[in-house]
């Protein structure tokens, strides 16, 4: 029987995050039971997991799909130090070398369905440049692949709000054709005037009833002047529980005393942190955020594009990254490293029906190791991805499939031919 014909699967003795031994049984897209000893359904399929560790589908929190070099030549990165420089090198470079953002995404797409990340949250620039076209080719791999791996969009102006007339225009027309999150970048330091910048943002936003998710680089004073009105505005439009600040270096920069007042504001009004933890940079402070209430997810940032040649679609290689940052040394803060990038990632993100609890979404991943801090120090390949209750990858490499090849070229190929002839 073909694998996506199969009614039930069995996964026979495995750890969830490293608790005693069960059986999972995965029905449909879904998990139906867990358990010790359950019987096997007629004509399903059974896996035996001879005690391997069981994680849920890891969640990328950040990252930007559309900007990958994946796969592609290596670029010689010869760029200035300025944030600045690095915007307009990238945009210069895409535009010259016509850089196909459905099929770069595609393939870090599938990199990371290889290693076990079943949801993702992906900027994509948007600017008065390039309009929506990477846009598009992003929600093409968004609709081919959606049916394993939930890929969330934010419509993200790279190269500034205000100082690009007609980039307010293209975030609206990008909301409006399906991008489901609406980004923000550095309303001071970037856009010159935070007031009216976030005035537009946030008005944008609330016409559609989208989230947000802002970067914010800025440090010290500047990006806790920047950080106060967005909270200020997210207070005052009732978006509590629907914003994100990604990177956040300004809560790395403050005494204690200031940056848990901060936190305390922002755990009651639901702001989240994203991180990718980077050691050139001030950070927030993991565990005081979490202390305080404020979710904290991680994500890669760039994966090999014009920005920065680091960067890999294994978020247990970034999971072990956040341990490094945070210091975090012993078993236990090391379970945190994990939470950042599967249970808090998914619920950063506002992904449904994610865990290892019968009516999950049935994303499951299977690695050789003894314990969840095991797990990220060492980062052993995959044995087995399941995802929408269909085995998809084993040993980091994907399995024959319509999630890989010629099938999905062509429906990503009829998602394209869809969305020209509605618009």
């Amino acid at each position: 029987m073909p694998e996506s014909a199969a009614p039930s699967l069995l996964l026979r003795n495995v750890r969830p995050l490293g608790a005693a031994p069960v059986d999972v049984l995965v029905h449909g897209e879904r998990i139906a039971a867990v358990g010790p000893g359950l019987p096997v359904p007629p004509g399903a399929a059974v896996e035996e997991g001879d005690g391997a560790l069981l994680l849920p589908g890891l969640v990328e929190g950040h990252t930007h799909l559309d900007k990958t070099l994946w796969g592609l030549p290596w670029y010689r990165n010869e760029v200035g130090t300025r944030l600045v420089d690095r915007i307009d090198n990238e945009r210069a470079f895409r535009q010259a070398s016509g850089h196909d953002a459905a099929a770069q995404s595609l393939a870090l797409a599938r990199a990371f369905l290889a290693n076990g990340t079943t949801r993702i949250r992906t900027h994509v620039d948007i600017d008065t440049q390039a309009g929506l076209k990477h846009l598009e080719g992003v929600l093409r791999t968004r609709d081919a692949m959606a049916r394993w791996q939930q890929i969330q969009t934010v419509a993200f102006p790279q190269s500034g709000l205000l100082a690009r007339p007609g980039t307010a225009e293209l975030l609206d027309a990008a909301l409006a054709a399906g991008a489901d999150v609406l980004g923000g970048l550095d309303p001071c330091a970037i856009d010159g005037d935070p007031v009216r910048s976030l005035d537009v943002l946030f008005g944008i936003a609330a016409r559609h009833g989208k989230p947000l998710d802002i970067h914010l680089h800025e440090p010290g004073a500047m990006g806790t002047f920047s950080l106060g009105l967005i909270l200020d505005r997210t207070e005052a439009l009732g978006l509590q529980g629907h914003v994100a600040i990604s990177h956040g270096f300004c809560l790395g920069d403050l005494p204690p005393s200031e940056c848990n007042a901060l936190l305390a504001r922002m755990a009651a009004l639901g702001v989240v942190l994203v991180t990718s933890a980077p050691p050139s940079r001030s950070v927030p402070p993991l565990m005081a955020c979490r202390a305080a209430g404020v979710t904290v997810l991680g994500g890669n940032d760039g994966i090999r594009d014009t920005w920065t040649p680091y960067g890999s679609p294994d978020m247990l290689e970034r999971a072990m990254l956040i341990g490094l940052r945070y210091n975090l040394r012993r078993d236990d803060e090391i379970d945190v490293a994990l939470d950042c990038v599967t249970r808090a990632a998914a619920l950063g993100c506002g992904f449904a029906d994610h865990g290892l609890v019968p009516g999950s979404r049935a994303e499951l991943v299977l690695v050789d190791a003894q314990s969840v801090a095991h797990a990220i120090v060492a980062r052993p390949p995959r044995r087995l991805v399941v995802a929408g209750g269909v085995r998809v990858a084993r040993g980091g490499a994907l399995l024959a499939g319509p999630w890989r090849g010629p099938a999905q070229e062509s429906a990503i190929a009829d998602a394209s031919g869809q969305r020209s002839a509605a618009s």
